[in-house]
């Protein structure tokens, strides 16, 4: 079973149908039908590493400001308590929290999961970004993940290469400033080449300003974790860019 990083952007996209949420559709079409998906989504970024544990996750609109027809969408996919305890043992040593109440599926999960897979009939479990932790720990993480590939697990992360909101520019939909087209490329370089260092990403000197906060960026490493653990590199799914900051850029791996 492969895994698989999307550039999930804009909360919108999970009513829009362009460029990239096709190629979305195209991985879900292209992979075979996974007993289960865990995702890492940017949005449920805390100081645990945690996995939902409920058997009917809810779906959480963490966002404000957009058109209603965004809050009215439900993702009913349903969880699955056991892989949990799964996903536990497969990190152990490292402490892994089960959530049985309180989380969910937020939109960084939903608005991809929505099109990849929109029947909503593949089970699906979130693992939480610790945020207390360095970025080689989330690597590792992603390393000991890759065993489940064998029992029929998908691995996802979805999140952003680039992604600083407070330089967004509405003038400029579709392109990427000088310095978020020169990390994304960085970025590209190294998981298509060797994802066993994509944590020296955020030693980059542009990393400040490409990812003011982490949380956008880390489940990438999760996904080159999986690629180290399984000698494979990353292929470019779909890339571009919005508003100047954010990079749309996805990958997958042994898709």
């Amino acid at each position: 079973m492969p895994a698989a990083f999307i550039g999930h952007g804009s909360p919108m996209n999970a009513l829009e149908r362009n460029r990239y949420t096709e190629a979305w559709r195209a991985l879900g079409a292209a992979v075979p039908k996974p007993r289960a998906i865990v995702m890492v989504s940017a949005h449920w970024y805390v100081n645990a590493t945690a996995v939902t544990a409920m058997a009917r996750p809810r779906t959480i609109h963490d966002f404000q400001g957009f058109p209603q027809a965004l809050f009215d969408i439900d993702y009913p996919a349903p969880g699955l308590p056991e892989l949990a305890e799964e996903v536990a043992d497969a990190l152990s040593p490292d402490e892994v929290l089960a959530d049985a109440a309180h989380w969910g599926l937020d939109h960084g999960a939903w608005s991809v999961l929505a099109h990849a897979f929109p029947e909503a009939d593949v089970p699906v479990v979130q693992l939480s970004i610790h945020a207390g932790r360095a970025a080689d720990y989330h690597l590792r993480l992603g390393e000991r993940l890759a065993a489940l590939r064998e029992r029929g697990v998908l691995l996802m992360g979805s999140g952003n290469v680039v992604h600083n909101l407070r330089a967004m520019d509405a003038r400029l939909p579709d392109e990427g400033f000088d310095w978020a087209r020169a990390f994304n490329a960085q970025a590209i370089e190294v998981m298509t080449r060797r994802p066993m260092d994509a944590a020296q990403l955020l030693a980059h000197p542009d990393f400040a300003r490409v990812a003011p906060t982490p949380e956008h960026f880390l489940p990438l490493l999760y996904i080159a974790g999986f690629a180290a653990a399984t000698g494979q590199v990353g292929e470019v799914l779909v890339d571009g860019y919005a508003y100047g900051s954010l990079s749309m850029t996805s990958f997958g791996v042994g898709v």
